[in-house]
């Protein structure tokens, strides 16, 4: 394929309620995700992990609804210059989290890359809570609300100035969990939110090739994958598992879907908890989505 991809790790938990999911980068990389992408052609420069300071070092912060700012902060602005400079070199990053909070850094950085951001979100969550509306104060449920312009100043801010990307130009795909005020703010907004209702009803390659057809127009893609997406009967070491996800197979489909397209600019796979997994099950899963992203096939 002569293309080269750029791992980072960004070994954070911070922006969510349970630990663990800081050690999602070494199970993912534990469980062969180099080599497997050795195999497929692909150049592979690993940057090693950002530095995270651990939440037994840190303050929470005086903001009940935004836990651990300052750090979560610090990290996305190292995230997304570095994803802006190895785009920018001509490489694939692929950012390993930590949890999802890692997402304002990483689309912040896709957002240099080109005069227009396309967002493929896969999640069980909506991830569009605000410091205002927020439940429980964890920043992981806020990185697709900053992305589009939405929340408190200093996460807007935490790079350029978002917006990133406009609101039409993200989808979120598998969504089965919001919370009450986040549903209000997304039914509200131009987020195309594929649930897993219309999953059931139109088929995963439906939902697919709409959400790529959608998104013709823009000039990089960055895709993010929770592995909360998939049913924790099948990915059990998950962060905020929830029951009625998508299955192995139709995850990798995605995947798949988006090589195929040949339109994959940047991507991220979070909420990995080896903590709650079973013999690193979940890790392999995330190594698998990764090479199927970047092209392996069955055949």
């Amino acid at each position: 394929m002569n293309k080269t991809v750029a791992v980072v790790g960004v070994p954070m938990d911070l922006g969510a309620g349970r630990r663990g999911v800081d050690m999602g980068p070494s199970a993912i990389r534990y469980a062969g995700l180099q080599e497997d992408l050795v195999a497929l052609g692909l150049t592979v420069h690993d940057h090693g992990d950002l530095v995270v300071h651990h939440a037994s070092r840190l303050p929470r912060g005086e903001n009940p609804r935004l836990h651990y700012l300052g750090e979560v902060v610090r990290v996305n602005r190292e995230l997304a210059e570095l994803v802006a400079a190895l785009g920018a070199a001509g490489e694939i990053p692929v950012v390993l989290g930590g949890d999802h909070s890692i997402g304002i850094g990483a689309l912040a950085g896709a957002a240099s890359l080109g005069k227009r951001l396309g967002v493929i979100w896969l999640d069980a969550h909506g991830d569009f809570n605000t410091d205002r509306i927020t439940p429980s104060g964890n920043i992981h449920g806020m990185p697709l609300a900053v992305a589009v312009g939405r929340g408190h100043p200093d996460l807007l801010a935490a790079w350029t100035q978002a917006p990133f990307a406009a609101e039409k130009d993200v989808w979120l795909i598998g969504t089965r969990d919001l919370d009450p005020l986040e549903r209000q703010a997304l039914s509200a907004s131009e987020v195309r939110v594929a649930t897993m209702t219309e999953i059931d009803r139109d088929r995963m390659r439906s939902v697919v090739e709409q959400a790529l057809d959608a998104l013709q127009a823009v000039d990089h893609l960055h895709v993010s994958i929770d592995l909360d997406v998939i049913d924790p009967k099948e990915a059990p070491g998950v962060g905020t598992p929830v029951p009625g996800g998508i299955t192995y197979r139709e995850a990798h489909l995605v995947l798949e879907m988006i090589a195929e397209s040949g339109r994959l600019g940047s991507l991220s796979v979070v909420e990995v908890n080896p903590i709650l997994d079973d013999h690193n099950r979940t890790g392999q899963m995330a190594a698998g989505l990764i090479a199927s992203a970047l092209g392996k096939v069955i055949l």
